[in-house]
Protein backbone atom coordinates (compact mmCIF):
# COMPACT_ATOMS: atom_id res chain seq x y z
CA UNK A 1 0.00 0.00 0.00
CA UNK A 2 1.23 3.30 -0.69
CA UNK A 3 2.68 6.10 1.93
CA UNK A 4 0.03 8.58 0.51
CA UNK A 5 -3.21 6.07 0.24
CA UNK A 6 -1.73 4.60 4.12
CA UNK A 7 -1.76 8.64 5.17
CA UNK A 8 -5.32 9.65 3.60
CA UNK A 9 -6.75 6.42 5.39
CA UNK A 10 -5.21 7.27 8.69
CA UNK A 11 -6.42 11.12 8.23
CA UNK A 12 -10.22 9.96 7.27
CA UNK A 13 -10.11 7.36 10.53
CA UNK A 14 -9.13 10.69 12.73
CA UNK A 15 -12.10 12.63 10.90
CA UNK A 16 -14.17 9.36 12.09
CA UNK A 17 -13.02 9.85 15.43
CA UNK A 18 -12.94 13.82 15.58
CA UNK A 19 -17.02 12.73 14.23
CA UNK A 20 -18.15 10.60 17.24
CA UNK A 21 -16.45 13.04 19.68
CA UNK A 22 -18.23 15.71 18.06
CA UNK A 23 -21.80 13.80 18.44
CA UNK A 24 -21.70 14.42 22.64
CA UNK A 25 -19.50 17.29 22.50
CA UNK A 26 -20.84 21.36 22.49
CA UNK A 27 -20.81 21.94 18.48
CA UNK A 28 -19.22 25.50 18.47
CA UNK A 29 -16.11 23.78 20.07
CA UNK A 30 -15.69 21.69 17.50
CA UNK A 31 -16.19 24.42 14.81
CA UNK A 32 -13.28 26.37 16.66
CA UNK A 33 -10.81 23.37 16.99
CA UNK A 34 -11.27 23.18 13.31
CA UNK A 35 -10.84 26.89 12.78
CA UNK A 36 -7.79 26.60 14.83
CA UNK A 37 -6.29 24.01 12.90
CA UNK A 38 -6.87 24.99 9.27
CA UNK A 39 -5.27 28.66 10.89
CA UNK A 40 -2.60 27.01 11.93
CA UNK A 41 -1.67 24.64 8.98
CA UNK A 42 -2.41 28.23 6.29
CA UNK A 43 -0.01 30.02 8.52
CA UNK A 44 2.83 27.15 8.44
CA UNK A 45 1.64 26.85 4.71
CA UNK A 46 1.95 30.09 3.76
CA UNK A 47 5.07 31.47 5.33
CA UNK A 48 7.06 28.43 3.80
CA UNK A 49 5.72 28.83 0.57
CA UNK A 50 7.28 33.00 0.98
CA UNK A 51 10.78 32.14 2.45
CA UNK A 52 11.09 29.60 -0.55
CA UNK A 53 10.00 32.09 -3.32
CA UNK A 54 12.35 34.78 -1.05
CA UNK A 55 15.41 32.27 -1.00
CA UNK A 56 15.10 31.42 -4.09
CA UNK A 57 15.07 34.71 -5.56
CA UNK A 58 17.88 35.86 -2.94
CA UNK A 59 20.44 32.36 -3.13
CA UNK A 60 20.40 33.49 -6.85
CA UNK A 61 21.33 37.03 -6.61
CA UNK A 62 23.87 35.71 -4.11
CA UNK A 63 25.54 33.74 -6.74
CA UNK A 64 25.26 36.08 -9.12
CA UNK A 65 27.13 38.49 -7.33
CA UNK A 66 29.33 35.81 -5.25
CA UNK A 67 30.45 34.99 -9.26
CA UNK A 68 31.80 38.59 -10.15
CA UNK A 69 33.01 39.32 -6.31
CA UNK A 70 33.92 36.33 -4.25
CA UNK A 71 34.13 38.55 -0.93
CA UNK A 72 30.33 39.33 -1.39
CA UNK A 73 29.63 35.61 -0.91
CA UNK A 74 29.25 35.71 3.23
CA UNK A 75 27.47 39.22 3.61
CA UNK A 76 24.65 38.09 0.78
CA UNK A 77 24.45 34.62 2.38
CA UNK A 78 22.95 36.79 6.20
CA UNK A 79 19.86 37.57 3.54
CA UNK A 80 19.12 34.28 2.82
CA UNK A 81 19.13 33.25 6.67
CA UNK A 82 17.04 36.53 7.25
CA UNK A 83 14.36 35.38 4.32
CA UNK A 84 14.74 31.80 5.80
CA UNK A 85 13.36 32.87 9.58
CA UNK A 86 10.34 34.02 7.88
CA UNK A 87 9.69 30.07 8.00
CA UNK A 88 10.61 29.99 11.69
CA UNK A 89 8.38 33.02 12.60
CA UNK A 90 5.39 30.87 10.58
CA UNK A 91 6.51 27.55 12.60
CA UNK A 92 6.72 29.56 15.99
CA UNK A 93 2.92 31.55 15.09
CA UNK A 94 1.65 28.00 13.78
CA UNK A 95 2.57 26.27 17.18
CA UNK A 96 1.12 28.88 19.19
CA UNK A 97 -2.54 28.63 17.28
CA UNK A 98 -2.07 25.04 18.30
CA UNK A 99 -1.57 25.56 21.52
CA UNK A 100 -4.93 27.35 21.71
CA UNK A 101 -6.98 24.09 20.58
Amino acid sequence: MSRLLRGTLAGLSGLAALAEEARGADLPAVYRSVGLGWAAALSIALSVLGAAYAVAKIGSAAMGAAAEKPDLLNRSLVFVALAEGLAVLGFAISMMIVQKI
